[in-house]
């Protein structure tokens, strides 16, 4: 595979810098991946081989060369529906369908949204292999990123942490949610009796959704959510904790009389793009076994 090559130019508040502290602290380059450039990638100065403690001069030429992408052996390339919403030389913005896992499992081990990209990339001879930053659960629709290499998937994993990535998403739920605005905090663990299903436990890890009530229907609410944290199935198990499970999911109490899956979009995405140095906005409606109900 082909080697993901970065070139900047040094900034006067960068003149007389080691490149070690222009490439950490400007660039915000992991210390292991510094050192995996070192070992089987290049570091360059106006064309010249270097190492870290080269001094900087305002104007200078650096060149990173990444070592390649490394492909496991674990995610093949499959033809699989990916509606791409934005791309570029650093991620992936995608609409995910229902009833697709985001990575391979010892139920699905070829079909996933992980063989959907590595299929996109060998299609398009993109050198890289797949970086999620964000997931969903197989049955929630809706945005995410896939970082396109390791260095983008650093500078997104770090915003995901500090909770620069904003997600909104909708859901239909069970009864008529009477307060207008809320925050669940509670916090969630594994169910003692099962390797999947999870619930509300003062042993659990925090967990913080903040809803809003956007609309009544005859015996159900249509909810806008977003989360402080991203525990497994937290908006799931925190609208069945207020007895208001969602339409669909079966798993915590949900009827699928209306809806064969889980009724749950992520609906919005707002980033600040790390390389680009741009501010972004998605949005999709949701698909048609939702808009339906709404």
């Amino acid at each position: 595979m082909q080697n993901i090559i970065f070139q900047w130019q040094v900034e006067e508040n960068y003149h007389h810098c080691l490149l070690r502290d222009f490439l950490r602290c400007e660039k915000e380059i992991s210390r292991l991946a510094l050192s995996q450039i070192k070992n089987a990638g290049q570091l360059l100065v106006n064309g010249e081989s270097v190492t870290v403690r080269a001094v900087l001069k305002q104007g200078d030429k650096v060149t990173v060369v990444f070592p390649p992408e490394e492909r496991g052996d674990g995610i093949q390339a499959r033809k699989i529906p990916l509606h791409i919403v934005y791309e570029d030389d650093h991620l992936l913005v995608i609409n995910k369908q229902a009833n697709l896992p985001t990575i391979p499992s010892r139920y699905h081990p070829e079909y996933s949204l992980a063989n959907a990209v590595m299929y996109h990339y060998d299609k398009w001879e993109i050198p890289t292999t797949f970086h999620a930053v964000n997931r969903l659960d197989r049955d929630t629709t809706g945005l995410l990123i896939v970082a396109k290499h390791r260095y983008a998937h650093d500078l997104f994993t770090k915003e995901q942490r500090a909770g620069k990535i904003k997600r909104v998403y909708v859901a239909i739920v069970h009864g008529h949610i009477e307060q207008k605005a809320g925050v669940i905090n509670a916090a969630i663990g594994r169910k003692e009796d099962s390797i999947v299903e999870r619930e509300v436990r003062l042993d659990g890890q925090e967990a913080i959704t903040h809803y809003k009530v956007m609309q009544h229907l005859k015996e159900e609410t249509v909810v806008q959510l977003s989360l402080e944290t991203g525990r497994t199935h937290q908006i799931r198990v925190h609208m069945a904790s207020m007895g208001h499970p969602l339409l669909g999911d079966d798993l915590y109490g949900g009827s699928m009389d209306k809806i064969k899956r889980q009724a749950l979009h992520s609906w919005r995405l707002k980033f600040f793009h790390p390389i680009l140095k741009e501010e972004m906005s998605f949005s999709v409606d949701p698909p048609k076994d939702m808009s339906t109900l709404l």
